[in-house]
């Protein structure tokens, strides 16, 4: 067993507005117990810089497992989702990816990435990477190994699980909106499709300024909005329920609750995601579709990279 202290992880769901990252921290966590079982592991917030302290504490562990979520992007200087540049360069030299992904579609790594990315990522591991833009964009700047495992988030969506999802569409919905990614004509559009197919909608805000879009596009008082908390989220799933919304780690909570699922997609993360491992997913331009995916029989059958899981878990043997 590893010794005290020396796994670390960078986490994003710390000081997050966005209970995207809870869900996905949640699923990081699970396989790093499986991994290391009950080893003490030292915690790094994403999105705060590194102070010296945590920097020796850093440079101390054996490895630092990177926890998921859109952290990487061709611009990292001016992209903050990962505080993390020059000065941390100089310590830290063995992270190794989680299920992490790239920040939309965007032009070649500048320099300044390509030479953080080089300095930090390790050499040595495998990087579980969330889908295959993400996998080219890594290559591009000279990191060849990594391994398509997508998110941590549906490892557990093994065809089994997928059975047990519901075909045909339920009475009541569960839909959620992305506050920063607006398109108040089509996200209206989507409310008045939902209203039309089903006899109660519920809605979960997932970021913080969620609940103020939905009130500035729709006055309907019908819809139920719940709290803004994981376990609100999960308390609805108990229900019988499907799910339809923009929100993409909302609808993955779906699926992994057996929850008929339509995630609308408005970036790379759904986009990718559903074309690597079959997540249903309808873009937001293609709103028309809609109502015939809710209203027809919906098989869903995640594509999991099974054997790249494994292989991924199965390189910390020697760390055990």
């Amino acid at each position: 067993m590893v010794s005290k202290n020396k796994i670390a992880l960078f986490d994003p769901s710390i000081n997050t507005g966005n209970l995207g990252d809870k869900i996905i921290i949640e699923s990081v966590n699970k396989t790093l117990k499986e991994i290391f079982r009950n080893t003490l592991k030292v915690r790094f917030s994403t999105r705060a810089r590194l102070n010296e302290i945590k920097l020796k504490q850093l440079k101390n562990s054996d490895i630092q497992i990177v926890g998921g979520t859109n952290l990487l992007s061709s611009h990292m200087l001016l992209y903050k989702q990962w505080k993390i540049g020059l000065k941390e360069s100089k310590r830290i030299s063995n992270c190794v990816l989680l299920g992490v992904g790239w920040w939309q579609y965007q032009s070649s790594p500048d320099f300044y990435t390509k030479f953080i990315l080089r300095k930090i990522l390790s050499k040595t591991y495998l990087h579980a990477v969330r889908d295959i833009y993400t996998q080219e964009k890594l290559k591009a700047i000279g990191i060849n190994n990594t391994i398509l495992t997508g998110c941590p988030t549906i490892w557990n969506l093994t065809k089994q699980h997928c059975k047990k999802i519901p075909k045909k569409k339920s009475k009541k919905v569960l839909f959620t909106l992305t506050d920063y990614k607006k398109d108040e004509q089509k996200d209206k559009k989507i409310i008045d499709i939902l209203s039309k197919s089903y006899n109660k909608l519920y809605f979960w805000p997932q970021g913080s300024k969620d609940i103020k879009y939905l009130k500035k596009i729709n006055r309907d008082n019908n819809i139920i909005v719940l709290k803004r908390t994981v376990a609100a989220l999960d308390s609805i799933l108990k229900k019988e329920i499907d799910y339809v919304g923009t929100r993409l780690h909302a609808g993955i909570r779906a699926l992994q609750n057996k929850k008929r699922t339509i995630i609308i997609s408005i970036d790379n993360r759904t986009e990718e995601m559903g074309k690597d491992f079959n997540i249903p997913f309808l873009r937001r331009s293609e709103l028309e579709k809609l109502p015939k995916l809710i209203h027809h029989p919906l098989k869903i059958n995640i594509k999991l990279p099974l054997k790249n899981i494994i292989k991924w878990k199965s390189q910390f043997k020697k760390l055990k």
